[in-house]
């Protein structure tokens, strides 16, 4: 079970253990980050939106097509931003760090 942290925007940080298989989107809103996930991961929306510090952004497989015209809805977007949703939890994400963007 790797060991993620996800950090809000006043700086505090919330610890999760995420489950092989099952999304970022998922193991952030099961730990209580503050993202919509309105459309519950079926690429529909960006209220799923994380920023990656770089160094994670660069260990993962780059967006699809599909996943950076659903960013460009994003509010904050930044150059490491994602969905959450894109992201499949594997071992390799031990450590994983990510923002929760304001608004």
């Amino acid at each position: 079970m790797p060991r993620m942290t996800f950090i809000n925007p006043d700086g505090s940080k919330i610890e999760a253990d995420g489950k092989i298989g099952e999304s970022v989107m998922e193991v952030a809103t099961r730990s209580g980050v503050d993202i919509e996930a309105a459309c519950g991961g079926s690429l529909a929306c960006a209220t799923c939106h994380l920023i990656l510090e770089k160094d994670w952004y660069d260990k993962l497989a780059p967006p699809s097509a599909d996943e950076e015209d659903m960013l460009d809805m994003a509010f904050n977007l930044t150059e490491t931003s994602r969905l959450s949703c894109q992201i499949e939890v594997t071992e390799a994400l031990e450590g994983f760090v990510a923002h929760v963007p304001e608004g």
